[in-house]
């Protein structure tokens, strides 16, 4: 009996590493050391591989993602909880204290997870994450597979300066455990070359691509957003009450209770939405120059601009806006809840983009999904929008809050006009063969993956 114990412990030691092994073939560790829910690319990631017969672990700060993931039996969600600000000490202190921190608190979550075969990061950001899911790598023999949105030095720049020690670290830090990756995937061409030719990192482009949700909006699901939203904004709700109980209206849309038909209003205003984390912003200035072309006797139809996200600038500017009394031209900042966000971008005539990249070489995620609801955009300029932005194609570029008025002026001359700018825009991008996440994910991130 006992030589027989001795024999099945020997054999269980001698199988331990060849089975964990062969479960970690299947297993990928999806890393995110930001808001899960506002990381749409890594949980496009996390997908495709449940999809393809991965079991997938996706560790972040926690704020509800798809329900896709969700509802997966194959993807588990490890929740990261995030340094508060130690508000006290030198800012230099602080952040040290919390890159600290965060290291060993994502090596504990990472070593307390399941043996992979992938982990997969977002970066930025990357300090330390980086550094800290390839030593995890090198313990558990994990390939490293590096999704660069942007460069992390580089976003820190904007707030300490290109050349302050503390970002000329952060650059050295990203560039050398950048090398020690085994694959790496990036958001455009220009980043790629730029990798290759300065980082000495090879990688694969692998576009954004809008989630199946982000669609054109039917009419009646557009009457019932701004029925909805009229309770709490009034841009959205009719200025004429309807003469006889019959006819439900929105500022842009009417029901006829009988017959359940929805129709847009005649004369309704444009309706204009931008997305943004309220920086240093020429949005707020466009309305009173949008205000004054209307006043000048132009066919420009009232404008309804709606300005969804948040950021350290919003109550700021939303005081400046509010002093403003404009004729033509109102101004609402509603907070949306998810699935009302891409039935706004799809009900919308016109999507405004005020991303300005600290690298010149990521490209907007808000952009993508408005272009998957077939909405034209006007986007501020920079180095690498043209490889999504197709000046007088798909929209328009401009580089300030003047040029922007003037391109609004045009766009919306004789609105609603079927012959104008903005349907022959809207029919390009209708016309424009772009994969979904789910189609193009499997296809081109997954050969990738298996056969490294």
């Amino acid at each position: 009996m006992a030589s027989s114990c001795v024999e099945l412990l020997v054999l269980t030691l001698l199988l331990a590493p060849v089975l964990l092994q062969a479960s970690a073939a299947r297993h990928v560790v999806v890393v995110v050391l930001g808001d899960v829910g506002r990381s749409p690319r890594m949980q496009y990631h996390a997908l495709s591989l449940a999809k393809s017969g991965f079991s997938v672990t996706l560790l972040g700060f926690y704020s509800k993602p798809r329900d896709e993931l969700l509802q997966s039996d194959r993807i588990q969600i490890v929740e990261l909880t995030e340094l508060q600000s130690l508000g006290a000490g030198p800012r230099v202190l602080q952040y040290g204290v919390k890159v600290v921190f965060q290291a060993v608190y994502l090596l504990w979550k990472l070593m307390c997870t399941d043996p992979a075969a992938y982990i997969f990061l977002q970066n930025p950001p990357g300090l330390p994450a980086i550094a800290v899911c390839w030593f995890v790598g090198c313990l558990c023999r994990s390939k490293l597979v590096i999704d660069w949105h942007n460069y992390g030095y580089s976003i820190m720049g904007l707030v300490h300066g290109p050349q302050h020690p503390i970002v000329l670290l952060a650059e050295w830090y990203e560039r050398f455990f950048g090398r020690l990756s085994h694959l790496n995937l990036c958001v455009t061409d220009a980043m790629r070359e730029d990798l290759a030719e300065n980082w000495r990192v090879r990688a694969v482009t692998l576009y954004d691509k809008p989630a199946s949700f982000f669609k054109e909006t039917p009419v009646d699901l557009q009457h019932k957003l701004f029925m909805k939203l009229g309770h709490m904004y009034p841009p959205f709700r009719s200025c004429q009450e309807p003469s006889d109980g019959t006819t439900e209206r929105s500022a842009f849309t009417e029901r006829d209770s009988r017959s359940g038909a929805v129709t847009h209003l005649h004369g309704r205003p444009a309706l204009l939405v931008s997305s943004t984390s309220w920086t240093g912003l020429p949005l707020p200035r466009h309305p009173g120059c949008f205000e004054q072309l209307a006043l000048s006797g132009d066919s420009l139809p009232s404008l309804v601009c709606v300005i969804t996200g948040k950021g350290p600038l919003k109550e700021h500017y939303s005081h400046l806006i509010s002093q403003k009394h404009f004729r033509h031209v109102q101004v609402c900042t509603p907070w949306l809840e998810a699935e009302d966000y891409p039935l706004l971008l799809g009900s919308a005539d016109l999507g405004v983009c005020l991303h300005m990249s600290s690298s010149g070489l990521d490209l907007p995620m808000k952009v993508v999904d408005m272009f998957g609801c077939c909405l034209p955009v006007c986007a501020v300029n920079f180095k690498c929008l043209h490889e999504l932005v197709r000046h007088g194609e798909n929209g328009l570029v401009f580089k300030d809050a003047e040029e922007l008025a003037v391109q609004l002026q045009m766009l919306f001359s004789n609105f609603p006009d079927p012959a104008g700018k903005l349907n022959e825009f809207r029919k390009n991008l209708r016309e424009s063969e772009q994969l979904r996440w789910d189609e193009s994910w499997q296809c081109t991130v997954l050969p990738l993956v298996t056969t490294k």
